[in-house]
């Protein structure tokens, strides 16, 4: 909490039913308006605890209010987040998870439903949780990331989160946004058609949440602590995994193996989510090609593939033919999923596993074949920068009659060019840092290196307090122009400045960023995810961005629509959107390091005109700082 109790609850009306319209107002209790303008301050403040304990019932209240559109339902879920011991490569440690489940419980729901998740917290530490690619329509305070539109949920405490899905159809996930928690703290998000449609694709017969991730044998945390105080890098991971398991090319782990049992003939979905906090990952299934339907709960156009490149926070739907003779070989019917690293930057240390999974045809064969060694997929090479582009190159939006592409293809409003590098900052006083030229590692974006407040932007941006806790001039372009590729970038343009500088839009402004990586400390590809929003990916290179040329390449037909692009690698990515979502959204790197040293803005968006044009009024219940 900060500021003054005001901020406990709104006394104005707090919006949130839905009607074929948008979403309503519904008129808070008037007995915590009366709390809250009562006379006598002193007996206010004595009344604090009370009116706490209120609100955080209020909370509930409000979002059981939330109606899903017509053919659609409200979802309740309660989840508690505490230690649990698990073990892998032969180490036991204890780790905080959902319901005692790593990876979490998946959410089911259908387009437009509302999903409405208590979250308590019987853990040792702040927590947050983000419903990553869930727009959150006019509703950014639930979207969850810590300090920027909540505070966190402290050890003992709880906070209901109401996820209003609006336009996503496919996966998502959730995962916790605060430290590195989300490291085993995260879960699967499956959003199907609504009642009475259907896929744009042929049916499948089993549908298959496949989750990859990482695995420490230390405490991950400590591990970010101890790089916070020495200014070096993070401690990599052990082990890639699928779905928590590193696979039986580790020691300790076959018995542990996740296991898909197939049957000959028929199509299997795979939802396919990347929740690795450092790792851009190639993805394959031996002796089986992947039709690609969708990506960051958007469809596609369908492509085949041998091999996907997923990126932190993207997902993935493809459709697995299960064609297999089973009686072709001994070892026609045992197959290796297998997800590997893809380090765009091979100079820095990085986890260079395989994580494995099989694929099982059911069948009648003698033991001795059923448990022959698998097949391996054919993945690209670690450093395959090309490979990586010939598949997110074939991406494109479905663009149909029920799944059209609306791209900004006309006037743009706000034009932004954003540099993403990897920088430095003083070591301070006498200090000895463990970064480069004794200095501390930090990132950014346009030369300004995000300093998360001890305040969420957002309380401050609602109670008209920014000024205190965040400046509203995140520059449009970079300070300073160099070959942002090239080699040999001089010293002098690896330091940075520290700064909570945010970007604030106009209402329904047409938007284009154009993501461009830099040479500094080593160009390397950066998975860039915006909350609140998709957006369209119309145009990637290679080299620097030209603004003269390069937009007349762009495809303003059916680009990808996605959450998360990953900027290629001494190169450049162009988005665009419109600005119709009103609040307080984060736009950060998904290499959590990276997001840790300050590659992050925040775009405000303000309200517009209509009341269905507004944010949402502060909830009761909200975590205070």
């Amino acid at each position: 909490m900060h500021g003054s109790y005001k901020y406990l609850v709104d006394p104005r009306p707090v919006a949130i039913t839905r009607t074929a319209g948008g979403i309503q107002t519904l008129l808070v209790l008037p007995i915590l308006h009366n709390l809250l303008h009562c006379s006598n301050r002193n007996m206010v403040m004595g009344r604090v605890a009370t009116l706490w304990l209120v609100g955080v019932a209020l909370t509930t209240l409000v979002a059981a209010s939330v109606t899903p559109a017509e053919g659609s339902k409200n979802h309740h879920h309660d989840f508690v987040i505490k230690e649990t011991n698990y073990t892998r490569l032969c180490h036991e440690k204890a780790v905080l998870a959902v319901n005692g489940q790593f990876p979490g419980p998946t959410i089911y729901a259908r387009k437009g439903d509302i999903v409405v998740v208590n979250v308590i917290n019987q853990g040792n530490k702040n927590i947050t949780i983000h419903w990553h690619g869930v727009d959150q329509p006019r509703n950014p305070w639930s979207d969850g990331p810590e300090y920027i539109t909540q505070c966190p949920i402290q050890p003992g405490a709880n906070l209901t989160y109401t996820v209003i899905l609006s336009e996503e159809e496919g996966t998502l996930w959730w995962h916790a946004h605060s430290d590195f928690d989300r490291t085993t703290v995260h879960g699967a998000i499956v959003i199907h058609p609504k009642l009475g449609t259907t896929f744009p694709f042929k049916k499948p017969h089993k549908e298959i949440p496949v989750i990859l991730g990482e695995w420490w044998n230390a405490d991950v945390n400590r591990l970010l602590e101890e790089a916070k105080r020495t200014g070096g890098e993070v401690g990599i991971s052990d082990a890639n995994t699928i779905n928590g398991q590193p696979g039986d090319l580790f020691p300790c782990s076959m018995n542990g193996t996740f296991k898909v049992h197939v049957e000959s003939g028929k199509t299997y979905l795979l939802r396919i989510i990347n929740a690795a906090l450092a790792n851009e990952l190639f993805f394959g299934v031996a002796g089986h090609r992947l039709t690609v339907v969708g990506t960051d709960a958007r469809y596609t156009k369908p492509f085949t593939v041998d091999y996907i490149m997923i990126s932190p926070g993207q997902t993935v739907d493809a459709l697995l033919e299960a064609d297999r003779a089973t009686n072709s070989s001994s070892n026609g019917r045992r197959y290796y999923m297998a997800a590997r690293t893809f380090a765009s930057n091979t100079g820095i240390d990085f986890n260079n596993s395989t994580a494995t999974a099989i694929v099982e045809y059911s069948t009648d064969a003698p033991r001795a074949a059923r448990a022959s060694t698998p097949e391996f997929p054919n993945l690209p090479a670690v450093n395959d920068t090309d490979a990586a582009a010939a598949y997110t190159e074939q991406l494109r939006s479905l663009a149909s009659k029920d799944h059209p592409a609306d791209v900004p293809a006309g006037h743009v409003d706000e034009h932004m060019l954003i540099t993403i590098a990897v920088n430095v900052l003083p070591c301070a006083g006498n200090a000895t840092c463990d970064g480069p030229l004794g200095s501390r590692f930090a990132a950014s974006l346009n030369n300004v290196s995000f300093q998360t407040p001890s305040v969420d932007v957002l309380d401050a941006y609602y109670g008209s307090v920014g000024g205190g806790v965040y400046e509203a001039d995140f520059p449009d372009e970079p300070p300073f122009f160099f070959n942002f590729t090239g080699d040999n970038v001089p010293t002098e343009r690896w330091f940075t400045k520290r700064g909570t500088k945010v970007k604030v839009l106009g209402y329904g402004a047409a938007v284009e960023v154009v993501f461009q990586d830099t040479a500094i400390l080593g160009a390397e590809t950066h998975p860039m995810h915006l909350h609140g929003y998709a957006f369209y990916v119309v145009g990637r290179g290679l080299g620097n961005f030209d603004r003269h040329k390069d937009p007349a390449t762009y495809n303003l037909i059916d680009p990808p629509y996605q959450n998360t692009v990953s900027v290629p690698k001494a190169g450049w990515a162009a988005v665009r959107f419109r600005a119709a979502n009103p609040g307080v959204w984060f736009m950060h790197c998904h290499f959590d390091r990276h997001q840790v040293w300050g590659m992050d803005t925040v775009f405000i968006v303000k309200d517009g005109k209509t009341p269905e044009a507004k944010m949402m009024r502060r909830p009761a219940g909200m975590p205070r700082c």
